[in-house]
């Protein structure tokens, strides 16, 4: 039977690994919204899409880029999940 604390720090470690592994795709969204907005207010152009494809290919792009380092994060988690399950 899985105790309490063990389900506590189970869900706690996966919700930092979420957080982790979402950081870079969030940050370049965010930095490429920054952007393209400001490049926007300066030519002001106003269209949605001028501000959402580059926000998607930027992130792709990372997604790309660090899925190596994506995949060994989840790769352990998931190793060590099953290592401790043993002692459910």
């Amino acid at each position: 039977m899985l105790e309490p604390s063990s389900a506590v720090d189970l869900i706690r470690e996966a919700l930092i690994v979420a957080i982790v592994l979402a950081t870079p795709m969030l940050l370049i969204g965010m930095a490429a919204g920054l952007a393209i907005g400001l490049i926007q207010a300066l030519t002001q152009i106003q269209d949605q899409t001028v501000s959402f494809v580059p926000k998607i290919l930027a992130m792709a792009a990372v997604l790309v880029v660090c899925m190596p380092w994506l995949m060994t994060r989840m790769i352990e988690f998931t190793r060590s999940v099953f290592e401790n399950a043993g002692g459910l």
